[in-house]
């Protein structure tokens, strides 16, 4: 805020942004009416009358300090660092903020988003362009780096149970039986995700690659109509800012997003259509983070204290109501190659990868998952990649075998037919060309209420002896991944530590889990695998 000139709309929904607060409940903190409130949305330019700014001073002076620091940032007010000038701790000390600089003028897909946020946000062609850079300006990528590290100590343990307490009306839905995931591993405590699902959701046993994939398209015209008001914009356009300054990979390109859905042991049913992936990032994708910011504030997740999940998800009804909303989501799978014996090791087994994610990509950054995991989008045939299949063999190429033409966010050359045998990966081509060597199976549906996406947790099992032999040095995960791990199937204490880990996304515990009951059944003698029995908690 301009010290000098005073309040105006745009910072007095700044501050409520910072306060996390909706129109009503920030009106009633005010003390003032709800369509005071709704006109500083409807015209950021406005400036409040003389008591109004001073009710504003007062909310601000007693706001706490992360209010505060959230406020000074989505308010566009540099923050010098104590002790230290702003030219000795600003953003472009280590050339970050002339990078997004460029970014903001040569990135096509950085332009992309800013036409979007015009057109959502019923700007003037080009505001959104001089709003980025405004924030540009004042932000630290230190900051950013700060805030990450907070981010990081808020585990999965601690969102599930924050999802929990504000969709505390699951059971007072007569006759439902949706339900967060959870399930108890051995000996061990019971672990609850964020997933929220119903016992015929589960233990698919469904074969992909098969008729039983049997997603459909409604129509390849991507959404066109959104409106944000002024707090939803705020977020959008400070999230790009963010983006540029962090360095992290945004990509406008198609994404499928769920209409209805009918999944039932052994098939898949329902409907997609097509959204662009930079609408997602710039609504439903914004509510892990302010999740975690309010978690790492200590401000209790409850309704009317998260605005952007008030307005995009805010209650179990509307996770439901995928055709009502925007739900863009993926498919991820535990990928459990066979193994021979060996002198060092012991008996066959299967190896089990798990991926760190990287602090580059847009969400569960930095958290436990299994590979490959990727948003359900098409590449070149919109129809054809309906089918969940589809995504997975596509992330095997890109995440294990190597692939970069099959990475959407690397430019060009772009191929007619990406997965025409002829482009596959040599591991990739042995796998098709003989099919009985891998076992692709849907384990799991769910809607995860943290970003309301869609997850289809699955397995991939590679059965020959000697693809690990032939091709396990090959394996080597993408920039989406700061690192690898492998875990034994016979191993069953160490799966049963590693599934209490906090550090999972809960998505990425849902397939792991789902994953390994599956794998216990058809395993044999190449599986010691600790029982897990799930349970719907409502």
């Amino acid at each position: 805020m301009d010290l000098v000139t005073g309040w105006t709309g745009r910072t007095a929904c700044a501050l409520q942004a910072a306060l996390r607060l909706s129109n009503e409940t920030f009106a009633e903190h005010l003390g003032i009416g709800v369509r005071t409130v709704a006109s500083w949305h409807q015209k950021p330019s406005l400036r409040p009358r003389s008591d109004m700014q001073q009710i504003l001073d007062t909310a601000l002076d007693r706001a706490p300090d992360p209010v505060k620091a959230r406020f000074a940032v989505l308010a566009g007010d540099p923050q010098p660092a104590t002790g230290s000038s702003t030219a000795e701790t600003g953003p472009g000390e280590d050339g970050t903020a002339a990078d997004a600089e460029r970014r903001l003028g040569n990135d096509p897909h950085i332009a992309a988003a800013l036409d979007r946020l015009d057109q959502y946000a019923a700007w003037e062609a080009g505001t959104a362009r001089r709003e980025v850079a405004f924030r540009l300006a004042r932000l630290d990528s230190r900051d950013l780096l700060d805030r990450a590290n907070r981010r990081r100590r808020v585990d999965r343990r601690q969102i599930a149970e924050a999802l929990g307490d504000y969709y505390g009306d699951c059971h007072e839905r007569p006759g439902s039986d949706h339900g967060r995931y959870s399930a108890s591993v051995g000996q061990g405590d019971t672990v609850v995700t964020s997933v929220l699902t119903r016992p015929d959701w589960l233990d698919l046993d469904c074969p992909l690659l098969t008729a039983r994939d049997g997603l459909g398209l409604a129509g390849t015209v991507a959404d066109a109509d959104l409106s944000l008001d002024g707090a939803a914009a705020d977020a959008a356009t400070q999230r790009l800012a963010e983006t540029l300054t962090a360095g992290i990979r945004l990509v406008d390109m198609p994404l499928y997003r769920l209409l209805d859905v009918d999944v039932g042991r052994g098939g898949i049913g329902g409907s997609v259509g097509i959204t662009e992936f930079v609408r997602y990032a710039l609504t439903m994708d914004l509510l892990e983070g302010e999740l975690i910011d309010a978690l790492t504030a200590c401000v209790p997740a409850r309704p009317g204290s998260l605005p952007l999940r008030d307005r995009y998800l805010p209650d179990v009804s509307s996770v439901l109501g995928v055709g009502g909303r925007l739900c863009a989501g993926g498919a991820l799978a535990l990928c459990a190659i066979a193994r021979p014996a060996s002198p060092y090791r012991g008996s066959v087994d299967y190896v089990l990868l798990v991926q760190e994610r990287s602090g580059q990509v847009v969400n569960a950054a930095r958290r436990l998952a299994v590979i490959p995991k990727g948003f359900h989008q098409p590449m070149t045939d919109f129809r054809g990649d309906t089918r969940i299949g589809a995504t997975l063999l596509r992330e095997m190429e890109e995440e294990l075998f190597g692939r970069a033409d099959t990475d959407n966010t690397i430019a060009g050359p772009y191929a007619a037919d990406p997965m025409h045998p002829m482009r596959l990966t040599e591991p990739m081509r042995r796998l098709l060309d003989e099919p009985d060597r891998m076992r692709i199976e849907c384990t799991g549906f769910g809607l995860n209420l943290v970003s309301g996406n869609f997850e289809f947790a699955s397995l991939i099992v590679i059965e020959s002896e000697d693809f690990w032999s032939c091709y396990g040095g090959q394996i080597e995960a993408n920039w989406e991944s700061s690192s690898l791990r492998q875990y034994s199937s016979l191993d069953a204490d160490s799966l049963a530590e590693l599934a209490a880990d906090v550090a999972w996304s809960n998505e990425g515990l849902f397939a792991f889990l789902q994953g390994l009951r599956r794998l216990s059944q058809i395993g044999g003698s190449r599986v010691s695998i600790p029982a897990i029995e799930w349970d719907i908690l409502q």
